[in-house]
């Protein structure tokens, strides 16, 4: 995104005005020195594991589960977004600045940016205008190498089970057709989609089907973020399920002795980052796995230590509150036992806007009719927080193109329904442009009102549990089953994984499975199309559409606006 930096020329009396990127503002923030934003949140220097001046690694020892019952975790989310997403992680970062502004110690917990999206449609993810997670490019790029080695390990137990297929000795008598373990690499390339691996002669293993996802849909992601320690890392890696044997046996990683050495690829990767954000408070950046196939929250192990360091912990959940959030308060909060006390609900009124029926060049024009029949996407997500026995705020976050008549009514309508709708200023101002929207959320915690409570029970079926979150979530008037998905079904319940919790892969642009279906949609079912199940992260997952696990690029990719210079500086990130 672009930013207007207006100066005044002293002797035109003229207004000029200088276009300042995202990753500009960025490289213009004076960073504290680690170890100084470490000691505000009473860190030793000794329990630092540097990389460079500017990041650092945080043992797990620092997590004090004695402090986490005392501190407040708030979740940001969204309505249903547009393609260019509506600024939860600017939003995120903006509130945890304005709390620090008003007094309240607070961290803000965030995922990793995957380089597929920063190459390929977002050009970076760390926030925006003065609103950002420093150091920016490092963040967006390799950052402490935690996405590689969870590739490593991914790619590790693919490598022993072709391996053990090709074994003379050690065959575990693996059923080749029965895997549906897959190679990963941290980037959108369709071409991996679907592939032939074997070819060239016995000496290059056993053809068969195979492909590669993107690594923050990998289970071993998924598994690095819903871990509690190391010795819970290595049973959830030795639960993954890779196939059955020609006697329909099942097979785990286990059975492959991968757990440790997948494990020892983790080592350093379990642990949480810490960072800064540009008004030199605490950010921990930490797993990133995407919420429309996956649970799109970051680590247990993360949001943990930030309520161990911090009176607040902001936290955000991807893509709207129908997936991410849902995600986040039925699977991660019950999991690892956490509890949020608020939840902001991120609105623009060009999404507003999108879903009255503007079409694309029509998202910066205003139109009160337009966001008028648009605010039912949004008054749907605000009833569906409730139900989990939480009152959220709508944060609008703040554009130039945004009408006062159009803010206006967002807010008459919010406040229909007794909920806050408070203008954020992040992206422009920073911590000073979301006092009002950290005071109302402080109101919303202090108020004691809200007492969090998941959706469903784990332990009810498989069925009834995917017809909750589609009834209540989605609206949805039930659900249909393919052939191949009722025999997915009974595989579960054949490998006893019925009391797991539900995450739905589902498109990201409608509240039902067809993404053309805008605004709140009614009359509809959806239908579960096949089931993958995460046995060793610990869920089932109901696809629902055609999703796609690895992505492909965009037309005109973002990477081709980026830029190094001879000196190492980074333009084009934004």
């Amino acid at each position: 995104m672009l930013y207007l930096n207006v100066v005044l020329n002293q002797n035109t009396h003229t207004m000029k005005s200088k276009v300042l990127s995202d990753i500009e503002i960025a490289q213009a923030c004076k960073m504290q020195h680690i170890e100084t934003i470490a000691e505000k949140v009473n860190i030793s220097k000794d329990d630092l594991e540097l990389y460079g001046k500017f990041k650092a690694k945080l043992p797990l020892t620092l997590i004090d589960e004695a402090k986490i019952k005392n501190s407040h975790l708030i979740l940001v989310t969204a309505m249903t977004p547009t393609p260019a997403g509506e600024g939860k992680t600017t939003t995120s970062i903006g509130l945890t600045e304005g709390l620090n502004k008003i007094g309240k110690r607070t961290t803000v917990v965030l995922r990793e940016p995957s380089l597929g999206p920063v190459f390929g449609i977002k050009g970076g993810a760390a926030g925006g205008g003065y609103s950002q997670v420093v150091p920016m490019e490092d963040i967006n790029l390799h950052f402490t190498g935690d996405f590689s080695a969870i590739e490593k390990a991914n790619n590790l137990l693919s490598a022993l089970i072709d391996n053990n297929i090709q074994s003379k000795t050690q065959n575990l008598n693996l059923d080749p057709r029965t895997i549906g373990w897959k190679r990963v690499m941290d980037m959108n390339d369709r071409s991996l989609r679907d592939i032939v691996i074997g070819l060239g002669g016995t000496g290059n293993g056993i053809p068969r089907q195979d492909g590669f996802n993107i690594t923050p849909a990998s289970e071993v992601m998924a598994i690095l973020c819903m871990s509690e320690n190391f010795s819970d890392l290595k049973t959830r890696l030795g639960n993954i399920y890779v196939g059955l044997t020609f006697d329909k046996r099942p097979i785990y990683a286990r059975d492959l002795k991968a757990e440790n050495a997948m494990a020892i690829l983790l080592k350093d990767a379990i642990k949480p980052n810490l960072v800064q954000t540009m008004e030199g408070n605490p950010a921990i950046i930490h797993g990133g796995p995407f919420a429309n196939i996956a649970q799109g929250t970051n680590t247990i192990l993360a949001t943990k230590m930030g309520l161990s360091i911090s009176d607040y912990v902001v936290t955000e959940a991807g893509f709207g509150a129908d997936l991410g959030a849902e995600k986040f308060l039925d699977i991660k909060c019950v999991s690892g036992g956490l509890k949020p006390e608020a939840v902001v609900v991120v609105a623009t009124i060009r999404a507003l806007r999108h879903h009255g029926g503007a079409k694309p060049d029509e998202y910066n024009t205003a139109s009160v009719e337009k966001v008028s029949a648009g605010f039912a996407n949004l008054e749907k997500h605000i009833e569906n927080i409730k139900k989990f026995n939480l009152t959220p705020v709508v944060a609008i976050n703040a554009f130039p193109t945004d009408s006062a008549e159009e803010i206006t009514l967002v807010q008459e309508k919010c406040k229909a329904m007794d909920v806050q709708a408070i203008v954020a200023n992040g992206w422009a101002d920073g911590g000073e442009g979301m006092k009002d929207l950290a005071k109302a959320v402080v109101s919303e915690v202090e108020s004691g009102k809200n007492n969090f409570k998941p959706l469903y029970d784990w332990n009810i079926s498989v069925q009834d549990k995917i017809e909750t979150i589609a009834r209540e979530i989605y609206g949805a008037e039930g659900v249909d089953y393919s052939k191949q998905a009722l025999t997915d079904l009974a595989k579960i319940d054949q490998l006893n994984l019925n009391a797991l919790p539900i995450c739905m892969a589902k498109t990201q642009k409608s509240f039902s499975d067809n993404e053309q279906l805008l605004a709140r949609p009614t009359n509809f079912r959806i239908t579960v199309r096949e089931f993958e199940f995460a046995a060793g992260a610990g869920f089932i997952i109901p696809i629902l559409g055609k999703m796609m696990r690895m992505p492909g690029l965009p037309a005109i990719p973002a990477s081709e606006n980026m830029d190094i210079d001879d000196n190492g500086k980074i333009s084009g990130l934004s």
